[in-house]
């Protein structure tokens, strides 16, 4: 019993770096944002694609990678995923102009499936005693690595070349592909309801355009004007993609997101729950930095340089990563909606706690821990709520698909918190700056946006329970999340 313990205490640490690292992608170059133009020889707009790409990849890529490891495996897709990260690493390691460096981000982005194939692994390969607490940890290094990789690549960027950031990140790639291939056992065998299946490669196509116009919309509408043509068009060209990719994916018979099961209502209100959870956390991540860093002669200002900002934030990633296991014990005490709407009344609470200590770099501190502490219990629910409604044969893509609303919920928070405090500011030393007003009201909107999750996830209906000994199940029933009897 001890020596199977330590082994699936060994898969959950995989993929748990596995994720961590992947999401740690996504803040890598962040610190060095401003010294890219100089670094690449470009201008500050085309520097801003370095980020913008990986986005965009993985927002494309998330959902198919899922669909294929449904099809040919997790694991195997999870080491496929290994190949496009190091690579992209490699790439931007030796890169000295943009187009390369764009280029190996994209190849970055390409990997970060790796998380919701990591959770749909877990329901084959755990015990259902540990199955709660460990889809809450791996979900949670999607947070988790994004609250750590700032600071850390914040003192990279500062003490040391900034190829060291890619190299770094090419040799995790390298390490986590060995602790799969090693320690990760294959799962369950691919479903019988998935073999001979076809790709959907339409489908695939459908989606990523609709969704490559969507989010260039969301990520440089400020910058285009949000009444411009280009960004009016793509929003239009997204609209009928997206109705165009839907009529085809309710008409082939073997779809690369089943819609109708996606419109089930458990599934869909845990997926509409995601969005704005994503929202409010994202919200925090915009404002807080820049509270920190702002020059003290606002008088609301922290005056904290870049480096001293990612560290007085990264105890909120590991107060996710000590909070995710007592999510996962709150899933089987009390299930996993209930551990949702906790999660989100922690993060609305958090927002109030900032409201009222933002003037000190401690108080930020403590309020990015509660709301950290309840993206730690949302985030671990979501995965239960979501597998806990679909077949077995349908988890890495229903997890994927869940993951890309997710990236949808930060994008669309990105948006929205950038217009407020862009439009609410004020004039200090001949700048124009964002006025505290806008600060408190961004913060404001985060707490709103959590209680609306709390408001959706307080309806999501119970799930369907397994037939008994003397029932029989209905049509594609499958059982419920992992909780015990009678419990929502």
């Amino acid at each position: 019993m001890k020596q199977e313990s330590t082994r699936t205490g060994g898969v959950v640490g995989v993929l748990a770096l596995a994720g961590t690292t992947a999401a740690v992608m996504q803040t890598l170059v962040t610190p060095l944002l401003p010294k890219l133009p100089g670094i690449l020889d470009t201008t500050p707009g085309n520097a801003t694609w370095v980020i913008t790409v990986t986005l965009l990849v993985s927002a494309v890529c998330v959902p198919v990678t899922g669909r294929l490891g449904d099809m040919l495996g997790k694991r195997r897709m999870l080491l496929c995923c290994t190949v496009p990260l190091f690579l992209g690493s490699v790439v931007c390691a030796l890169s000295s102009s943009v187009v390369p460096m764009v280029l190996g981000r994209g190849l970055q982005g390409m990997g970060m499936g790796m998380v919701p194939l990591g959770i749909a692994l877990l329901r084959d390969v755990m015990p259902p005693e540990r199955l709660s607490s460990s889809i809450a940890l791996v979900s949670a290094s999607l947070g988790i690595g994004g609250g750590l990789g700032l600071p850390i690549s914040a003192a990279v960027a500062q003490y040391a070349n900034w190829r060291v950031l890619f190299w770094g990140s090419a040799v995790l790639a390298l390490l986590i592909a060995l602790l799969v291939r090693s320690v990760v056992p294959a799962g369950s065998a691919v479903p019988s309801s998935t073999r001979g299946q076809r790709f959907d490669a339409p489908g695939a196509v459908g989606l990523g355009a609709g969704l490559v116009c969507l989010l260039l919309a969301v990520s440089k509408g400020a910058d285009w004007g949000w009444a411009s043509g280009t960004t009016l068009g793509l929003f239009s060209a997204a609209a009928l993609l997206f109705l165009a990719w839907g009529a085809w994916e309710l008409r082939t018979r073997e779809p690369l997101v089943d819609l109708r099961a996606t419109a089930e209502p458990r599934v869909l209100l845990t997926n509409v729950a995601s969005v704005f959870t994503s929202f409010a956390m994202y919200a925090s991540m915009l404002v807080m930095p820049q509270l920190l860093q702002f020059p003290e002669e606002t008088g609301y200002g922290l005056g904290q340089s870049l480096l001293a900002s990612g560290l007085w934030m990264a105890p909120g990633g590991l107060t996710m990563m000590l909070v995710s296991p007592l999510g996962g014990r709150l899933t089987d005490a009390r299930g996993p909606k209930t551990t949702l709407i906790s999660g989100a009344l922690v993060i609305a609470g958090g927002y109030a706690v900032s409201l009222l200590l933002m003037g000190s770099a401690w108080g930020i501190m403590l309020a990015i821990m509660v709301i950290n502490g309840g993206v730690g219990l949302a985030y671990g629910s979501i995965p239960a709520l979501i597998m806990g409604s679909v077949p077995q044969s349908e988890t890495a893509a229903a997890n994927g698909f869940n993951t890309l609303l997710r990236a949808l919920g930060t994008s669309i928070g990105a948006a929205v918190i950038g217009v407020l405090l862009a439009q609410l500011t004020t004039t200090a030393g001949g700048r124009t700056l964002t006025s505290e007003t806008g600060f408190r009201t961004g913060l404001l909107v985060g707490c709103g946006v959590a209680l609306v999750a709390v408001a959706v996830a307080a309806v999501i209906p119970a799930a369907r329970r397994a037939a008994g000994p003397d029932e029989d199940a209905p049509s594609g029933t499958e059982p419920a999340e992992p909780q015990p009897a009678g419990r929502d």
